[in-house]
């Protein structure tokens, strides 16, 4: 018998005949969060497992892989048709476990086993009444779960579930390109896209000397903080100074951010393109903003024929703020560092914007060479999962 992890795929397992690219894929996301250790991952359609000597490291780097409905550390037996052996095994690991109710569920993959699954959990359950003091059943609302897996080569307990992140592996659904600020929005975004499979990039428009070197650090850190769920990074730093400018001598005031959004999203589709891109992600929820009504998103999404997908177009800004606060990028994304989109943001901002009036704004620039310039001058700053390991602590 040994010790190892047991993950289990959750919405994966309604895949049917391409399950095996998706479970190929989680696996080698695994490996990868688990590199810098000696492990052994093998899968078949129904688990995965993870054999490791550092078991405590394995279930720390699971809960930033996405695809993985759940995971439990479980101990594994030879198959044995001796319920007796499998109850006094089971003992042994509970003794030293405080509980006054419990629960076991067993699940029986392997038809030839004698036992149907009730009748395992009955017979088991009795064994732990008969030789524990004071302990009852609870099917509803146990203190401690105990659950059983026979499956055709062996057996494995273990004892309540870790929630994994759910949803598809990174990578799986293919790459997208993030609009990155440095507000609350755009990482909570980012992160419910790469639980969706999207291997992300992301896109960050810094205005020097209008925004500081400060607010292009802060959003340095939300993409390390990204990587541990994105295995890592590439992050295009485009300077939008010159646009900008441009946009904040000649267009009328309360269409400057209608104005400077449409100059971000074609710079941001140019770009997928050129990364192998499929989709533009943004933070944007409806109404939250006057750049965000339906009638600015409509007009803002006319420059760009590129799907653009918001997750976070229907959630409550609270909700947001509580999915941040998960995934620890908040206190970041509430730093007081104003990016290009806080900058030149008038009092009086245009909230149903017309399409022709920005035709007519935007030929008063000569916007296409400087957004050829913008994106010829790109920086690329790449961050690995790995790097956030390594500043974590100063963060």
């Amino acid at each position: 018998m040994n010790k190892l992890v047991m993950i289990k795929y959750g919405e994966l397992s309604t895949k049917k005949d391409n399950i095996n690219s998706f479970l190929k894929q989680l696996k080698s996301n695994v490996e990868f969060a688990l590199k810098s250790i000696r492990c052994d991952v093998s899968f078949d359609k129904g688990r995965m497992f993870v054999e490791a000597e550092d078991i405590d490291v394995v279930i720390k780097r699971l809960k930033y892989v996405s695809g993985i409905h759940e995971y439990n550390i479980v101990y594994k037996m030879a198959y044995i048709e001796d319920i007796d052996v499998l109850g006094k095994k089971i003992l042994e690991e509970i003794k030293d476990k405080e509980f006054n109710t419990f629960k076991v569920t067993t699940k029986r993959s392997n038809k030839k086993y004698p036992l149907d699954s009730m009748n395992t959990s009955r017979i088991i359950g009795a064994i732990i009444l008969k030789n524990t003091n004071n302990k009852r059943v609870d099917v509803h609302n146990p203190d401690l779960n105990i659950n059983v897996e026979i499956r055709m080569n062996a057996i494995y307990y273990y004892f309540n579930n870790e929630e994994g992140l759910g949803g598809y592996p990174v990578t799986s659904a293919g790459k997208g390109l993030l609009m990155l600020s440095g507000g609350i929005d755009s990482p909570v975004a980012g992160y419910m896209a790469i639980k969706r499979g999207v291997k992300i990039e992301c896109i960050y428009f810094e205005s020097p000397p209008h925004t500081s070197d400060e607010a292009k650090n802060k959003v340095i850190n939300l993409a390390k903080k990204l990587s541990l769920y994105n295995n890592d990074i590439k992050l295009h730093v485009i300077n939008f100074t010159k646009i900008q400018e441009a946009i904040y001598r000649n267009i009328p005031n309360d269409y400057l951010i209608t104005i400077m959004r449409r100059m971000m999203y074609r710079i941001s589709e140019r770009l997928a393109h050129r990364n192998r891109c499929k989709i533009l992600i943004n933070g944007e929820s409806i109404g939250q903003v006057a750049s965000q009504t339906l009638s600015s998103m409509s007009v803002i999404n006319e420059v760009v024929k590129m799907p653009v997908i918001r997750p976070l177009a229907c959630f409550d800004k609270l909700d947001i703020i509580k999915i941040s606060e998960k995934i620890d990028t908040y206190k970041i994304s509430i730093e007081p560092y104003e990016d290009c989109c806080t900058i030149f943001v008038p009092k009086h901002p245009v909230i149903n914007p017309e399409l022709e009036k920005c035709e007519e704004y935007e030929a008063l620039i000569d916007y296409e060479e400087m957004i050829k310039e913008a994106i010829r001058n790109e920086t690329i700053i790449k961050i690995s999962s790995e790097d956030e390991e390594k500043y974590k602590d100063l963060l």
